[in-house]
């Protein structure tokens, strides 16, 4: 049994990536980049536990690819880092971040066979440029580039992240609480991702996988008098509408599935739960909106969407048209690619007893290709 877990930190918000995707979410071939991380060093065989911190938003979705263990992360590095720290019960601990996406699985061994040389060991490198700080010249062999991944003996760490002080990295905390810090050699390669022109010195990351992503969704809602009706986005001009926690879209519904279903995202009961009263007669607009974003921010993005309605009440004809527009821009994609039909059931069923609507829905996603950027 090892005597090492590892700590992945991948709960930040790349405020300062500058793309609409996440950088933790870049797909390196079918992967993100949190998992392509973490199975390298997983590869390695060396840790008992691998624990990596997500958004809050994020840890449902996480879970669903991968059997590490995925922890809510905090408001800070150092908050998450302690989140954390709660789950691990071996002796050492190894922490990166997820932005680290080329592993030198050397430098992890110098790590480990470092690890009794001090409360925490730290990589570092040189700098070969002039330093200047504050207007005056300083010794450029007396400053250090401290990078991840770190060691650190788990009781040490532990107690330096209860301080309300926020450090960048884990060793400053330990050294401030009085712990040593032993440095070895680091490796360039160990370059983080902050800004998007940072993925260009990564040797090890390839592009996403060039495959298209199918999902298909279906929904049906009961028809309710004194309702406002709304389907696909556009109001129905008639005096009922839909049995429902939110307004009711049965078209929007079936669609936010089929696009979650093609992400690989669990469903709509799973994003916007109706046990929640914040979706209590929501707009199912603003339903699609959030999904899209979420798509966007997790590296994918909709090439198209079909919808086949299924009702015998109301007709829908006259509102096909407004329907495609509407959910085109919705989806950020054009018209021509946003197709929407309309059926009967024959009278057969629920449905053809005019009781309610079914709708199908079938999207396709392709993931975001970072390496034109």
């Amino acid at each position: 049994m090892s005597d090492l877990t590892l700590i992945l930190l991948a709960a930040g918000n790349s405020s300062r990536f500058g793309l609409p995707v996440k950088k933790q979410w870049l797909r390196i071939g079918h992967d993100p980049l949190w998992q392509f991380v973490a199975d390298q060093f997983n590869s390695t065989a060396l840790f008992s536990n691998i624990i990596i911190t997500a958004h809050k938003e994020e840890v449902p979705f996480m879970q669903g690819f991968c059997d590490y263990t995925i922890v809510e992360g905090g408001e800070s590095r150092q908050q998450s880092l302690k989140n954390a720290l709660a789950y691990v019960d071996t002796p050492y601990v190894l922490v990166s971040d997820i932005a680290r996406a080329c592993i030198d699985t050397d430098l992890i061994h110098k790590l480990v066979d470092a690890k009794d040389s001090a409360d925490v060991i730290v990589p570092t490198l040189s700098l070969s440029d002039t330093v200047v700080y504050e207007e005056n010249t300083i010794d450029r062999d007396k400053v250090k580039r401290i990078q991840t991944p770190q060691l650190s003996r788990t009781e040490a760490v532990k107690k330096a992240v209860e301080s309300t002080i926020e450090y960048t990295d884990e060793s400053s905390a330990i050294v401030a609480n009085g712990g040593s810090r032993h440095f070895i050699d680091g490796s360039e390669d160990a370059h983080k991702i902050t800004y998007i022109h940072d993925l260009n010195k990564l040797p090890c990351i390839k592009a996403p996988s060039t495959a298209t992503l199918v999902g298909n969704g279906f929904d049906v809602h009961a028809f309710e008098e004194g309702r406002k009706m709304l389907l696909g986005g556009i109001k129905i001009d008639v005096d009922y509408g839909f049995k429902a926690h939110s307004d009711g879209d049965v078209a929007i519904h079936a669609l936010i599935d089929a696009l979650l279903g093609a992400a690989g995202l669990g469903d709509i009961g799973m994003l916007f739960p109706d046990s929640d009263n914040a979706y209590k007669d929501i707009d199912s607009k603003e339903l699609l909106k959030t999904t899209v974003l979420r798509l966007h921010q997790f590296g994918l993005f909709i090439v198209n969407a079909d919808i086949t309605i299924a009702a015998e009440a109301p007709r829908l004809s006259s509102y096909k048209a407004a329907m495609r527009s509407t959910l085109a821009k919705l989806l950020h994609i054009p018209s021509s690619r946003m197709n929407i039909k309309a059926t009967t059931t024959e009278k057969l069923g629920f449905i053809g007893r005019k009781e309610g609507v079914g709708v199908m829905a079938t999207a396709t996603l392709n993931y975001y290709d970072w390496t034109q950027k």
